[in-house]
């Protein structure tokens, strides 16, 4: 097969999340497992981070890519969903896995994997590992695709695991309460593994520190090791000033990705080094270096992407409660005449409840992506109603662009959100 024809038969011939949702979800570990031995055990072979959590846990990624990258070491990355190119989702050193390798991959493992049937999602993980294996990486970052306890990630032992943060999302498998989705994040919390937490209530707390205990794992909270002192959001940057609560030492990082939610990542990311640095050689100068660079070591679009300046159009992948809640923080912080809101979401998030949290001075531009999951958009523009969003619909993201684009002023704002495939279905300039 081409890499063309390679490309259409994972799409087409195995259940993929992002196009069919649940029902391309499967809750075991039983074909990951399977495919890695027919492989060799490929996770056995290579040094892991895995990154869990509801939200952030793509941006924690990328930035502990980007530092260990810096310091000089072999670095994989393995995150989803992509954006525009499948190869996104796996990478070495911020480039991404060829062609060739797709192909001959998918070809190898082509008569097994059609015995089993595993879903789009394990196979194409099966294959980071292959990959990451063969060109014997120093280190790889490994993100969860959904949950923990029986994501197909979740067949590795990494030498640290990093839980970001629990919020509401794909409730419907993962469950309805803050302390079961908890529960499943901290299934890849391994015994005698140390975890790193990132944001952490009450009851998310104790399931963290129960699981810990059972698995006698080191358990360190970001939040009680660091703490941001200030944070300043400059136009393609952020700058922010965190004490050290261990030495009461401060010390001023500046990011490439200018979201003020990004401080809470930042935590997340000081800490976990801090802890990885027992093992891998990691100085001060490689973290404030990464953490200046992580768009251009490692290619990570659309949290807070400025893609024009008058009028000032940001792409944002927020789409579930609390990334909307982050998003409307930045929008309350942003210089602006007008602001415009180019949205889109799939069926099964917590519509309403986005809904509720969007500014109802903005201008609407409904719209949906190119996938199944999608929600029409003009019933997205009925259920917006609701609460008084007034806007158009219109069926594709590029046209909502252009039309906000046409009605908008120079010191205006266009925000295109409310779900991953709108953005990467977003094909401005050009």
């Amino acid at each position: 097969m081409t890499y063309e024809q390679t490309l259409h038969y994972l799409y087409n011939k195995l259940p993929v999340y992002s196009s069919i949702g649940r029902r391309a979800y499967k809750a075991d570990l039983t074909n990951t497992i399977a495919l890695c031995d027919f492989l060799q055990k490929p996770q056995d072979k290579i040094k892991t981070i895995h990154v869990a959590g509801t939200n952030g846990k793509g941006s924690t990624s990328h930035m502990i890519a980007a530092i260990f990258q810096q310091a000089g070491y072999k670095t994989g990355l393995y995150t989803s969903p992509h954006l525009k190119d499948f190869r996104e989702r796996i990478k070495i050193n911020g480039q991404m896995i060829s062609q060739d390798f797709v192909v001959d991959f998918v070809a190898k493992i082509k008569a097994f994997s059609e015995e089993i049937e595993p879903s789009f999602f394990e196979l194409t993980f099966v294959m980071a590992l292959e990959y990451f294996a063969t060109e014997k990486v120093d280190i790889a970052i490994i993100e969860t695709g959904l949950g923990g306890r029986l994501d197909s990630t979740n067949v590795i032992t990494p030498v640290l695991s990093i839980i970001t943060n629990i919020a509401y999302d794909h409730m419907d498998i993962l469950g309805d309460t803050l302390e079961k989705i908890a529960y499943e994040k901290a299934g890849i919390i391994k015994p005698n593994v140390p975890v790193v937490i990132g944001d952490v209530l009450p009851g998310t707390r104790i399931v963290f520190e129960g699981k810990s205990k059972e698995t006698v794992s080191q358990i360190v909270f970001a939040q009680e090791t660091f703490t941001v002192m200030s944070a300043t959001n400059e136009h393609n940057t952020l700058e922010v000033v965190v004490k050290n609560k261990e030495n009461d030492l401060e010390e001023k990082y500046t990011l490439d990705l200018p979201a003020l939610y990004q401080q809470k990542n930042l935590l997340t990311v000081l800490t976990s080094i801090n802890i990885l640095r027992n093992e891998f050689k990691i100085n001060d100068a490689d973290i404030n270096t990464g953490l200046l660079n992580v768009k251009n070591y490692t290619g990570l679009h659309g949290r807070w992407e400025i893609i024009n300046d008058h009028p000032k159009i940001v792409l944002d992948v927020a789409h579930n409660e609390d990334g909307i809640k982050n998003l409307v923080n930045q929008i309350n912080h942003t210089l602006f005449s007008d602001l415009h809101i180019v949205f889109g979401m799939v069926k099964d998030k917590e519509i309403e409840k986005v809904l509720y949290l969007l500014p109802q001075s903005a201008k609407y531009y409904f719209t949906k992506s190119q996938i199944a999951r999608a929600l029409p958009e003009d019933e997205l523009l009925l259920r917006a109603k609701k609460f008084d969003l007034n806007g158009t619909s219109f069926a594709e993201v590029n046209k909502a662009l252009e039309a906000a684009m046409i009605t908008s002023s120079r010191d205006d704002l266009i925000i295109v959100c409310g779900s991953v495939f709108i953005v990467g279905e977003v094909n401005f300039p050009g």
